[in-house]
C-alpha cells in the first residue's frame, strides 16, 4: 500500500485542502444562516416563522444528494449555472443551516426566560440582550451537537464527488480506476477522513472544557 500511497499523495493533499474547504466553508456560512433561521423561529412576526418552518423542513426532509444535484443540474434551467465547487459548497451550506438552526434555536431556548425579563427590566433592547446575555449561554449549550454536525458535515463532503469536485472520495474513484486497487484507495481515503474527525473531536472537547471553566 506504501507504494500506492505515495503515488496519490499529491492528489491526496490537493483532495484533503478540498474537503476541508468544503467542510469549514459550509460550516461557517451554514451557522450564519442557520443562525439568522433560528431568529427567524423565535420571531413574533407569523410570516417568518412559517417560513423559517418551511426552510427547515424542506431541507432536512430531502437527501443531500439531491440537493446537490438539483443546485448543479437543475439551476442552469433557470439560467444560473454554477461550477462543480460552488454548487457544492451552496448545497452544503443551505443543508447545514437547516440542522445548525435548530441546534441554535434549542440552545437560545434552553436559557432561562427570567434572563429576558431581568433584561427588559433594566431597560435592554431585543439585540442588546441577545448578544450580551442569551447568545454566549446559547453557544455553550449548542457546542457539543455543532461539533458533531461539523464532523457529519466533513463526511458529508463525499456526495461532491457526484459532481466532480476533486476531494478525497473523487481522488479515490479516480485513482482507483487507474490502478484497480479500489480496496487500498477506499481504505486510504477512509482513515483520512477519520484521522481529520478525530483531530476535530480533539478540538471539540478542548473548546468544551476551555468554556466550562470560563464560565465558573
Amino acid at each position: 500500500m506504501t507504494d500506492l500511497f505515495l503515488r496519490a499523495l499529491p492528489l491526496l493533499q490537493q483532495a484533503i485542502v478540498m474537503t476541508l474547504g468544503l467542510g469549514l466553508g459550509a460550516f461557517v456560512l451554514g451557522s450564519i444562516l442557520g443562525m439568522l433561521v433560528a431568529l427567524m423561529r423565535n420571531a413574533k412576526l407569523r410570516s417568518l416563522r412559517i417560513l423559517a418552518f418551511a426552510y427547515v423542513s424542506i431541507f432536512r426532509g430531502t437527501p443531500l444528494l439531491v440537493q446537490i444535484l438539483l443546485i448543479y443540474f437543475g439551476l442552469p434551467y433557470y439560467g444560473i449555472a454554477l461550477s462543480p465547487i460552488p454548487a457544492a459548497l451552496l448545497a452544503l451550506t443551505l443543508f447545514s443551516a437547516s440542522y445548525l438552526s435548530e441546534i441554535f434555536r434549542s440552545g437560545i431556548n434552553s436559557v432561562d426566560p427570567g434572563q429576558w425579563e431581568a433584561a427588559e427590566s433594566m431597560s435592554m433592547g431585543y439585540w442588546i440582550c441577545l448578544r450580551r446575555i442569551i447568545l454566549p449561554q446559547a453557544f455553550r449549550i449548542a457546542l457539543p451537537p455543532m461539533g458533531s454536525r461539523l464532523i457529519a458535515l466533513i463526511k458529508d463532503t463525499s456526495l461532491a464527488s457526484t459532481i466532480t469536485v476533486m476531494e478525497l472520495t473523487r481522488v479515490a474513484e479516480q485513482v482507483g480506476a487507474a490502478t484497480f486497487r479500489y480496496m487500498e484507495m477506499f481504505l486510504m481515503v477512509g482513515a483520512i477522513y477519520w484521522f481529520i474527525n478525530q483531530l476535530l473531536t480533539i478540538l471539540q472537547t478542548w473548546l468544551e472544557g476551555r468554556l466550562t471553566r470560563h464560565m465558573r
